[in-house]
């Protein structure tokens, strides 16, 4: 049993053959013996470059990477899980940094943090500028920061990602992980890591617009559930500014001029009665997370307790003990 005999490495790939071989030839030096390619149907030798290689291959049912991860998840019997993307700008001399909270029992999930250590080169303009914008509206919708959400570099304990609800098919997948991280508080720390330029014969499989359009997406409709108040409130706040804005118009005519717009006051008068109504809904509802939170938290700290703590099984909250005195890590 090696050093990393506890961790799967996943790699989920699309069309990656132009730098899959370098990026499992670097894992191999490090010493891990589990690797995971989740496949999406490539067509050009991924899948046979990968398994010449030494991974474990398996071809995803669906599309995207979304489904890749959840199938995934499913297969993993580690404990833990080093996952990354196929396209070789993340390190796999990075991978010991990012799994040391894990190991320690300091975190259940961690996110590379790319704009640490960034390549020249390594992500143009207009996506470094979409990403700050999604961190930015990431910490203001789900109250947390977590500096680089978007991140492929993670780690985590398969059994947190069992507690995970996840949907998104695509590139949205990252948001997801982030919003149930926050919403099932599982221990999350942010690792610096170096963000390398990928190869020029790697194709990059991420469309800005569209897939930045997706992730806003995710961010606002899981707030549905993670942040009631934001989500329906917002809604709220527009409507009943443009009813008090529609109203404010009907008074200076009506005032000024002597006309009157009925249509316009009935249209100004639902809007602030809807807007009212979905702010106090959205009151309410976070209130009923917040209740809920509580009353899962006190479950699972009592399911804790009387759970017996044997060293080295998923979810074990004490450092993992080594196997032998090779498994020590340096």
């Amino acid at each position: 049993m090696g050093e990393w005999s506890d961790v799967c490495v996943l790699i989920p790939t699309y069309n990656e053959a132009a730098a899959i071989g370098q990026v499992l030839d670097g894992f191999e030096a490090q010493g891990f013996e589990h690797v995971l390619v989740m496949d999406g149907g490539s067509d050009d030798g991924t899948q046979e470059i990968a398994r010449d290689h030494g991974a474990d291959v398996r071809e995803q049912t669906g599309s995207g990477k979304g489904q890749a991860i959840r199938e995934a998840v499913q297969l993993i019997d580690q404990p833990y899980v080093l996952m990354l993307d196929g396209d070789a700008t993340y390190r796999p001399d990075e991978a010991p940094a990012m799994l040391e909270p894990l190991l320690d029992g300091e975190a259940e999930h961690v996110i590379g943090n790319r704009f640490a250590d960034m390549e020249s080169g390594a992500m143009s303009r207009l996506n470094r500028v979409g990403n700050r914008l999604i961190n930015r509206a990431f910490r203001v919708v789900h109250g947390r920061d977590f500096v680089d959400i978007l991140s492929g570099y993670r780690a985590f304990t398969i059994e947190s990602a069992r507690r995970f609800a996840l949907t998104a098919d695509g590139f949205g997948i990252e948001t997801e992980m982030a919003v149930e991280c926050v919403k099932h508080n599982v221990t999350t720390e942010v690792v610096p890591i170096t963000y390398e330029c990928r190869p020029e014969e790697a194709e990059t499989n991420l469309s800005p617009f569209r897939d930045g359009a997706v992730i806003l997406m995710t961010l606002y409709r899981m707030a549905k559930t993670n942040n009631p108040l934001f989500y329906f409130g917002s809604v709220g706040i527009v409507s009943t500014l443009v009813g008090i804005m529609l109203g404010g118009y009907v008074a200076v005519e009506w005032f000024t001029r002597g006309i009157s717009h009925e249509v316009i006051a009935i249209v100004s008068a639902l809007g602030i009665i809807f807007g009212v109504q979905l702010l106090i809904f959205g009151v309410l509802s976070d209130m009923i997370v917040t209740l809920h939170r509580e009353q899962l938290h006190y479950i699972e700290r009592l399911s804790a307790e009387n759970q017996p703590n044997d060293a080295g099984r998923p979810g074990d909250s004490g450092r993992r003990e080594p196997s032998s005195e090779g498994d020590e890590r340096s």
